[in-house]
């Protein structure tokens, strides 16, 4: 399956950069020339990793942005900063590739997590049916959006009906930052019809990460949790966590 190209491998790049000490005193946001707000360091303007201004349209956002710059000690920890690394990707690169986005978020949809189910044992499959079904629902509902269900892996085509209204539900997204994170949700859930549940405000970011998880917790339950795998899941969480506040930002204002 194909991942969204952008978003998480810019942030993954931009967690490998070499320890930076702390360069500046006084963070502020202040409103951008032409509209929007602007991430202040000392006075100056921001840069991402681009050279691009670190800024966005909601002011709520950057205020965010802004804690996560002034809560930094003397060295600059980018694992600390999951809405900057987010908010780099969308500027340096979703930005300029928004229809590629676009398409590779919908190309989730034709093989959607929600949509691929187990038959044994019955318990994972009724915990599967409770979690999922109540999403494919409002995705009918919603977006208009009838997915096929299948037992297994073997894949199963979906209706051409159903990726398009997905495609056009994606299509209203004109916000570089909000789609950057619905990308960020669906390669770390596996499900574009998650993604869009957050960013219509059908789903919290905590119960689509619940849906996501329900084969991999069922299995904790049966075996026990690995601690690493679990550390993995905790960094991934924060990923998920700060796309989800963009979302909200954005939705808002």
């Amino acid at each position: 399956m194909n991942e969204p190209h952008d978003p998480i491998r810019l942030a993954q790049v931009n967690m490998r950069q070499p320890t930076v000490r702390r360069f500046y005193k006084s963070v502020e946001v202040r409103e951008a020339e032409g509209g929007g707000f602007e991430l202040m360091l000392d006075g100056r303007a921001a840069r991402t990793p681009g050279r691009n201004k670190l800024a966005a349209a909601s002011r709520p956002l950057m205020e965010r942005v802004a804690e996560e710059w002034a809560r930094q000690g003397e060295t600059i920890d980018p694992a600390d900063m999951p809405l900057t690394r987010l908010l780099n990707s969308a500027i340096d690169g979703v930005a300029g590739t928004m229809e590629e986005t676009r398409a590779d978020i919908a190309r989730y949809a034709g093989s959607d997590l929600l949509c691929y189910r187990a038959e044994t044992p019955e318990a994972l499959a009724e915990r599967q049916r409770l979690a999922f079904d109540p999403v494919l629902e409002w995705a009918a509902e919603a977006l208009g959006a009838r997915f096929n269900l299948t037992a297994g892996v073997i894949h199963i085509a979906q209706p051409r009906e159903a990726l398009a209204a997905v495609g056009a539900a994606l299509e209203a997204v004109d916000d570089p930052a909000a789609l950057a994170a619905l990308s960020v949700i669906t390669s770390l859930t596996g499900s574009a019809l998650l993604a869009l549940a957050v960013a219509r405000g059908f789903l919290t970011p905590a119960e689509a990460w619940r849906v996501a998880h329900i084969d991999e917790d069922f299995q904790n339950g049966q075996w026990g949790v690995d601690e690493e795998a679990a550390a993995r899941r905790a960094a991934r969480w924060r990923e998920m966590e700060a796309a989800g506040w963009v979302l909200a930002a954005t939705r808002a204002g």
